[in-house]
């Protein structure tokens, strides 16, 4: 029977195309799983030449990193591929996605869907597991919640942060390098806790685009310590609201971007 949902078929074709080279997505899938455990590793190599970072210990640093690396594989498995956002302004490409009677972003995010991404998600899961065994937290209904909706959450603004930067190809075609310092450069930031870090770039990483509620402040909240910067314990469950406004602003740079598109005419 073939699919009634348009979408659907989408997701079943490029999954066949993936697997029609199989050894080619087998090399990616465990380039990709190194990937994410070198993040991992790279916050334990610190480790080794100090016994605290930022006021946080091995344990208390493992933890914020794996929220961290959890989150963003999960943005990046679902709608990283908007990142060749760019490639299809330039090749025209976006023409064909625009002519059919679909929404464009599902269809973009569709085109190259990430399957070798898919076990990232289980290296950072395997990382938030230990983490949370290694640490000494005080366990109730609150933190339960909060060990749940801290990662979902954190993917949810991490994807709005791709879709915002990508969103600049519409006007500025080569915005890959500068969209990359906010994607990837957010990803690097929250890896480690948010005291490491001061000045403007902290205001503006941390606070201003939010990248301070995807790991650090849950963090903060699940071990019960107070935070050195002098939020309220409460700061850590913000995250879902801070994903939702960014969601928004996401919408409106996208729509705004779709607007200003002119075809290539190829």
């Amino acid at each position: 029977m073939a699919d009634t949902n348009p979408y659907v078929a989408l997701a079943r074709a490029q999954w066949r195309s993936v697997f029609s080279y199989r050894t080619s997505f087998v090399v990616d899938l465990v380039s990709n799983i190194l990937s994410s455990a070198l993040d991992v590793l790279t916050v334990l190599v610190l480790f080794r030449a100090t016994r605290t970072v930022g006021g946080f210990t091995l344990p208390e640093g493992l933890l914020v990193v794996s929220l961290s690396s959890l989150s963003f594989a999960l943005a990046d498995f679902v709608v990283g591929n908007v990142d060749h956002l760019k490639t299809y302004v330039r090749n025209g490409t976006l023409d064909a996605v625009l002519v059919r009677p679909l929404r464009a972003l599902p269809q973009l995010l569709l085109m190259d869907l990430p399957i070798r991404k898919a076990l990232r998600l289980l290296v950072g899961l395997g990382a938030l597991i230990v983490a949370l065994n290694l640490n000494d937290i005080p366990w109730d209904t609150s933190r339960v919640v909060l060990v749940v909706t801290a990662p979902a959450a954190g993917a949810v603004l991490f994807g709005a942060i791709f879709v915002i930067s990508a969103s600049t190809a519409f006007w500025w075609i080569d915005s890959g390098e500068v969209g990359s310092a906010f994607t990837y450069g957010g990803r690097d930031f929250t890896s480690y806790p948010v005291p490491v870090y001061s000045g403007w770039f902290r205001a503006l990483f941390a606070y201003a685009l939010g990248f301070g509620f995807v790991a650090y402040q849950p963090a903060v909240t699940l071990l019960g310590r107070a935070d050195p910067l002098g939020l309220p314990a409460w700061a850590g469950f913000l995250s879902p609201l801070l994903a939702l406004l960014m969601t928004g602003v996401a919408a409106l740079v996208w729509r705004a971007g779709i607007k200003h598109y002119r075809s290539t005419g190829s």
